[in-house]
């Protein structure tokens, strides 16, 4: 009779685990990429929606005045900084530079509760509501979409960082860092969508 050996899980020599699937193989990239194209087929559609409402709009559009840009572009910035600290933080997880991941994450995370704390504040200055007209539904849907997205974003950061503060990424086990960072950046692109959209096109009109 013939012994059947067991082969060993990950290198012999070393004891080691293998590190697992690289970034452009992983099945949670196709899994993000799926996932951000049907998100951004949502909000295509609300998009549409409210082009569509402004241009059968019979008055003044938008009815109660041009939105402010005072929190809506500071907004604005604060999510270009927040995806330029995950950016960084990717790098750094990279090049194995551990406190440089850790620090873009925790930034990333602030700038992203700023932007919700100063969309709230926003929010509750409003002389309308979801329910008093078109626009105010159409406001409220189309940003409260957009937070809502940027709190799955969140907590997606707060793993990460969690992880980050653990060890787990090293320049050859960063996959879930760079997935991550591919799902906060569309957050950013998004915002800069619904920014042009809901405060800059009736400016230009």
């Amino acid at each position: 009779m013939t012994k059947t050996v067991a082969q060993p899980v990950g290198n012999a020599s070393t004891g080691r685990l293998p590190v697992g699937t690289v970034f452009r193989e992983s099945t949670g990239l196709w899994g993000m990429l799926t996932l951000i194209l049907t998100e951004a087929a949502l909000f295509a559609y609300l998009l549409f929606s409210y082009f569509y409402v402004t241009s059968q709009a019979p008055g003044r559009w938008p009815p109660f005045g041009q939105p402010s840009l005072t929190l809506s572009s500071i907004n604005t910035v604060i999510l270009v900084a927040s995806s330029v600290c995950i950016w960084s933080a990717e790098r750094g997880a990279k090049r194995g530079a551990p406190g440089r991941t850790t620090a873009g994450l925790l930034a990333a995370f602030l700038l992203g509760a700023v932007f919700i704390a100063l969309q709230l504040v926003e929010w509750h200055g409003k002389p309308f509501g979801l329910t008093t007209d078109p626009y105010g539904s159409l406001f409220f849907t189309i940003t409260g979409f957009h937070m809502l997205h940027v709190a799955v974003g969140l907590v997606m950061l707060v793993v990460l960082l969690l992880w980050a503060v653990m060890g787990y990424f090293s320049p050859r086990r960063h996959a879930p860092l760079s997935i991550g960072a591919l799902y906060w950046h569309f957050v950013g692109v998004v915002w800069l969508a619904v920014y042009s959209a809901l405060y800059l096109s009736t400016r230009l009109s």
